[in-house]
């Protein structure tokens, strides 16, 4: 006798990079009997199912989520409060809802105002994972193995559904550990947002600079390894730099600082204390690199 799949009918609410991504981990592990997709783009909906990620699409995500036992919200951090009304009455009792948003503060405060009283499925969640690249097409099923998935269930997620978030989420391949909503927001504005929110402004403060084509004609490989990260989509870290500024705010003030005493030491010509920096920074980063190759 074959062994019941986790989840009977799973739905994605946005099949781009990280909700495509999800399904097809979940079909290759055998995770999964069926999957509904739903976003705004039937273009991208319809790729989805011949690309095999969906294998029904819809884009009324009140259709979507009817006798779904496991529902991602994968939408930029802007739509999840519209997301969140238009299912809140179609909902399986016992159905999970869980999403992939990167600010998790924001995402708590639009489902209390969606759902007012949260149901005992509702688990936050964020999959540390991602490209550059956005739509089903970028999605692939090995994107979350052995990467990190933070879950911050709030005091209505019931245990039943905080385990069933895990274990989706390790059928996919994730490692996945739980902390409060605001130490994640803490921390990926830190890890993430800052970095991403760098990137575009360097290329912006760039690309305004006197002799711009030069500047960009002769930029090396470390400029763009860099400034990869600027590729991402406009319209998400906008939101996410919003739904998370207080933190981002108070990264960048940080990294501000740090920014302006590196400026004086170069002005002053402190070869010694800029090698200190510069090589504590590539010890770090050393440690970093093989901590990740080991858990690869």
């Amino acid at each position: 006798m074959s062994k019941r799949p986790l989840i009977h009918r799973l739905c994605i609410i946005g099949v781009g990079l990280i909700g495509g991504s999800l399904a097809r981990a979940l079909r290759q592990a055998g995770a999964v009997d069926q999957v509904i997709g739903c976003g705004r783009s039937v273009e991208n909906l319809q790729r989805a199912e011949e690309l095999g990620v969906v294998d029904h699409y819809t884009t009324d995500p009140a259709r979507a989520v009817v006798a779904a036992d496991m529902v991602v919200v994968c939408v930029p951090l802007g739509a999840m409060r519209g997301v969140f009304e238009q299912i809140r009455d179609h909902l399986a009792p016992e159905a999970v809802v869980t999403d992939g948003g990167s600010a998790k503060g924001s995402v708590i405060e639009d489902a209390r105002a969606a759902f007012g009283e949260l149901p005992a499925g509702f688990v936050p969640g964020h999959p540390i994972a991602g490209t550059e690249k956005s739509g089903v097409e970028a999605s692939f099923a090995r994107l979350y193995n052995q990467r990190r998935v933070i879950l911050t269930p709030v005091p209505e997620s019931a245990d039943w559904a905080v385990a069933r978030t895990r274990r989706m989420w390790e059928a996919a391949g994730a490692r996945v550990t739980c902390m409060s909503a605001v130490h994640h927001d803490d921390v990926l504005a830190a890890t993430s947002h800052l970095p991403h929110a760098l990137a575009f402004g360097l290329v912006d403060t760039l690309s305004r600079w006197e002799g711009e084509h030069e500047i960009f004609e002769y930029a090396a490989g470390g400029f763009r390894d860099f400034t990869r990260i600027a590729s991402s989509d406009p319209v998400m870290w906008r939101d996410i730099c919003l739904a998370n500024r207080e933190a981002l705010a108070r990264a960048l003030r940080h990294y501000t600082a740090d920014l302006v005493h590196l400026t004086a030491l170069v002005e002053h010509g402190d070869g010694a204390a800029l090698e200190a920096i510069f090589r504590h920074a590539k010890e770090r980063r050393e440690q970093f690199v093989a901590l990740l190759e080991d858990k690869h």
